[in-house]
């Protein structure tokens, strides 16, 4: 049950928590071959009034690969940890393609679920954009698979760039953990997101659910095409946060404003919105 211990190993996962055990629950969970350790500019302030649970998920950071990588196995991994704790109407914040874990989970388990946080999360497959020349000579074949194990400390942190709309200090830890991310693991992650994404895209799911949303997209996001946050309007109840002049990366670009959303989010759930003036 691991009640004293911060961090540890369970369900395949490496686990860290932070913040006081009877603090409101919080759930990070990262983005496709990112680790928990990508949250660290915004522990400190989410830690101060949540009990914050971080998560490597399966074959990333410190956690060991997994026999399946589908995104709906990876939410009832999350689900198994949460019911270990005891924990229920959980406020469950997604990075990137972490969304689709954190959209997942609430699908499987909407008893777990208090609220949904979506950052960077891209709603349908069609509103990805042509990618930058580094990310696609890292990742996709023939070049890829020969890179990949001679990637050096900066070729990492001008791939991470590479997503950013403005310069930021990319934490030390998260490129020690992007060093140790194989490649199988990485491309079968993409794959499976994808998987999940062909199957249905992220507002419909969302939209038949019964749970508080909130989205935070950047304007410069480079990945993600930033008009296709708009499909999350036909969500009843999400509210769309747009960061002027951000990349996909809030956490690290915009961390002050990024934190404020989020504890104001779960601090007022559906009724968030009338506390928070929007950004849109």
């Amino acid at each position: 049950m691991h009640e004293d211990d911060v961090e540890y190993t369970a369900h395949g996962m490496h686990v860290v928590h932070d913040g006081p055990r009877q603090a409101p629950p919080m759930v990070l969970i990262h983005g496709s071959g990112a680790s928990g350790t990508s949250w660290s500019p915004l522990v400190p302030a989410l830690a101060g009034h949540h009990h914050v649970i971080r998560v490597d998920l399966p074959g990333c950071g410190q956690s060991p690969p997994a026999a399946s990588y589908d995104v709906p196995v990876q939410a009832g991994r999350v689900a198994a940890l949460l019911d270990d704790a005891g924990l229920r109407g959980v406020s469950v914040v997604g990075h990137s393609s972490g969304g689709y874990v954190a959209t997942a989970l609430a699908e499987q388990r909407p008893d777990l679920v208090g609220s949904l946080a979506l950052i960077s999360t891209g709603p349908s497959i069609d509103a990805f954009l042509p990618q930058p020349v580094i990310l696609r000579v890292m990742l996709a074949p023939p070049f890829g698979p020969f890179l990949w194990p001679r990637r050096s400390d900066a070729m990492i942190r001008k791939g991470l760039g590479a997503t950013l709309a403005r310069p930021v200090d990319i934490p030390d830890d998260v490129v020690a953990d992007l060093r140790d991310l194989t490649y199988r693991a990485f491309r079968t992650v993409l794959r499976r997101n994808l998987a999940y994404l062909t199957e249905r895209n992220v507002p419909e799911r969302l939209a038949a659910l019964d749970v508080p949303v909130l989205v935070v997209f950047g304007s410069a996001d480079p990945r993600w095409d930033p008009s296709s946050a708009h499909r999350y309007d036909a969500v009843p109840n999400a509210r769309l946060e747009m960061l002027p002049g951000i990349g996909h990366i809030p956490l690290w670009e915009a961390p002050e404003i990024t934190g404020q959303l989020l504890l104001g989010f779960a601090a007022m759930g559906a009724d968030a919105s009338s506390v928070i003036p929007s950004k849109d």
